[in-house]
């Protein structure tokens, strides 16, 4: 559960022939510095196996609907024993075994760190609250483990953020609200200047 406390126990992850990952982490035609997952890379899932893209599948519109990839079953756990190496490891769900939620992403509730720091003096607070402050994911696909969480439980969504567990989540609808994020976006700001 946590690579740096044993005493936070474990949980099996189950892995299947058919496996969601964040679109992300997929590129047809990636840009000279992308490691991730592209036609003929390859990739370590995290705790599994390297995996490698040999296919793209499209629909009739011409969106991506599945990457085929073969997987090196010597490399399980996410080392190869003939010593190469991979540039990106991706998170991954067993699409056999995930469990549906409502992901609930928030983040600053202002565009700006002073909400009474506005350009136009004639404008109020207001005027600074951000638009995309809640952004709902309704379909959001997570490993099975999660299914039996109750509202209050606390967990951290690898490369997401934290999220709680929110009191509408009932035994047929999970709710989960970020609370936290990776990235502090204000210390970015000031960075720039």
């Amino acid at each position: 559960n946590n690579p740096e406390d044993a005493a936070a126990g474990s949980r099996k992850v189950p892995f299947s022939r058919e496996l969601y990952i964040e679109r992300e982490d997929f590129m047809e035609e990636p840009p000279k510095k992308f490691f991730r997952l592209s036609p003929g890379k390859e990739v370590r899932l995290r705790w599994a196996y390297f995996v490698k893209c040999t296919d793209v599948v499209k629909d009739a519109s011409g969106n991506i609907t599945e990457i085929r990839c073969t997987y090196d079953p010597a490399t399980k756990g996410g080392d190869a024993p003939d010593g190469r190496k991979v540039k990106a490891t991706l998170h991954w769900v067993s699409a056999k075994h995930a469990v549906q939620a409502e992901v609930r992403m928030y983040d600053h509730l202002f565009v700006s760190e002073d909400p009474d720091n506005v350009a136009d003096p004639s404008l109020d607070w207001k005027s600074n609250l951000n638009p995309g402050s809640l952004h709902v994911i309704n379909n959001a696909m997570l490993e099975p483990s999660l299914s039996k969480s109750r509202p209050g439980d606390r967990f951290q969504f690898e490369r997401m953020g934290y999220f709680c567990v929110d009191a509408d989540t009932a035994i047929e609808r999970l709710v989960f609200n970020r609370t936290v994020t990776l990235k502090d976006q204000w210390a970015k700001e000031k960075i720039k200047g």
